[in-house]
């Protein structure tokens, strides 16, 4: 009752293992194929078939707190809060934080995700002591991913927002960086939050015509600093009560800034290099932290580029909501907003309707997504 069979496709990781020594020939050579029972049936493979299997899961209808089946009695429900390796830690509903491994059938599951759970996931396991073992991860929303190595790398799921943080200095600014997480937010369903850090390493006006055209598409910019407190408290508010993820490149001081917010988190932080201005990696896994004020954030690791995983080129106009007035006007519905001389995009570039750093974001995005394609 509430479950429903359906067929699943595995990852295709099991070759056939070479014969080590020739026994059909030996038998053949030493004569006891004459003495053989005559046959005319073979037992193969069915070739791609065997790499599917049957497997019961619950039906849409059912919802985890009124299962009824005796299976669903002994699973317990919770939050994934750190990836390691081959484990998970999982706070389950009870309050209790179990070290989980991940069943078989759902790492050997046919998938271009490159990790099968992540920092986030709402899973249901089977718990032994302070272990555990995840029979089953729920359907996710506002998920924040990246390409990895032509894999879809789940960085966190089941948030609200993404906070993301960049510093004014040490390491320099990127601003096509942020437009890449805007992108990320909008096909993850996450609300976008821009933190410019290290406020108070540069002077404020210089930074101005950045925000603005943050400001001018609805994208809200905060101002802060870790060491001085600017914008602690605005970050504070917009981080109270909801679930959220703060990224950024390494060094740009993530983990400071969470523990401006709140006091006794401990997190561990470094300082940028002096030989080459980048930032150096201290958080090393995803991790959730709860927060006092209510909701709770997910610190990640830094990133040096963020690649947007399995996007076409014609959608990489939809990333950029300023282009949406223009793009009806151009002299082609499949204008790309390049090369073509009709393109209302590019005249509202110029007469700087649309910010030309934006549009540059555009282009590098486009190709980036027409050499993946091709």
């Amino acid at each position: 009752m509430g479950q429903k069979k359906t067929r699943v496709d595995f990852r295709k990781n099991r070759n056939k293992p070479a014969r080590e020594k020739g026994w059909t020939g030996d038998f053949k050579d030493h004569g006891f194929a004459e003495e053989a029972t005559e046959y005319n049936e073979r037992v193969r493979s069915k070739g791609d078939l065997s790499r599917k299997r049957t497997v019961v899961v619950p039906s849409e209808s059912d919802s985890p707190g009124n299962e009824s089946t005796a299976e669903s009695v002994r699973l317990l429900k919770g939050r994934v809060l750190k990836v390691q390796g081959l484990h998970s830690m999982v706070e389950g509903d009870d309050g209790a934080v179990y070290r989980c491994a991940i069943r078989r059938l759902l790492k050997t599951l046919s998938t271009e995700e490159r990790h099968v759970v992540a920092t986030g996931d709402i899973v249901h396991i089977r718990p032994a002591g302070n272990e555990g073992m995840i029979e089953r991860i729920e359907p996710r929303h506002g998920v924040l991913t990246r390409d990895s190595r032509g894999r879809e790398h789940v960085l966190v799921a089941n948030v609200d927002q993404v906070i993301i943080v960049v510093s004014l200095l040490e390491p320099e600014l990127k601003p096509h960086l942020i437009d890449r997480y805007l992108a990320a937010a909008h096909r993850g369903r996450l609300a976008p939050v821009v933190c410019l850090n290290k406020a108070d390493l540069l002077d404020h006006d210089l930074v101005q015509p950045l925000i603005g055209s943050y400001a001018r598409i609805g994208i809200p910019v905060i101002l802060t600093s870790a060491s001085t407190g600017t914008g602690i408290g605005e970050l504070r508010r917009r981080l109270a009560g909801k679930a959220s993820v703060i990224s950024g490149q390494s060094g740009v001081g993530k983990s400071s800034l969470l523990n401006a917010v709140q006091d006794g988190l401990g997190l561990r932080v470094r300082t940028v290099s002096a030989v080459n201005s980048k930032g150096r990696h201290t958080t090393t896994t995803a991790e959730l932290v709860k927060l006092e004020s209510g909701g709770w954030v997910i610190d990640t690791p830094g990133v040096r580029t963020l690649a947007l995983f399995n996007v076409a080129p014609g959608e990489v106009e939809g990333f950029f909501p300023e282009f949406h007035p223009f793009v009806t006007r151009c002299g082609f519905p499949d204008c790309t907003h390049r090369h073509e001389e009709r393109c209302a995009v590019k005249h509202a570039v110029a007469r700087r309707l649309i910010s030309a750093r934006r549009y540059t974001s555009y282009i590098g995005m486009f190709e980036s997504a027409s050499e993946s394609s091709s």
